[in-house]
């Protein structure tokens, strides 16, 4: 018999584990994220899906309006 062990997110990480790419799935991503950039979680969810994941992508998109 084989166990997983499913360890949840680190929730005091209050910066991206990945900083090329936003993850819009965590919380505290995402408020980083909106600090960051200025902009509302809606905004960053809706430029992520227009221009992907990619920061320097969404900092473009964001700053660009």
């Amino acid at each position: 018999m084989i166990v997983l062990a499913i360890m949840p997110d680190d929730k005091s990480k209050t910066r991206p584990q990945d900083a090329e790419r936003v993850n819009v799935h965590e919380e505290y991503e995402v408020k980083y994220r909106c600090g960051k950039y200025g902009c509302t979680p809606e905004q960053l969810k809706a430029a992520v899906k227009k221009v992907g994941v990619m920061a320097k992508d969404v900092e473009k998109e964001l700053k660009g309006k």
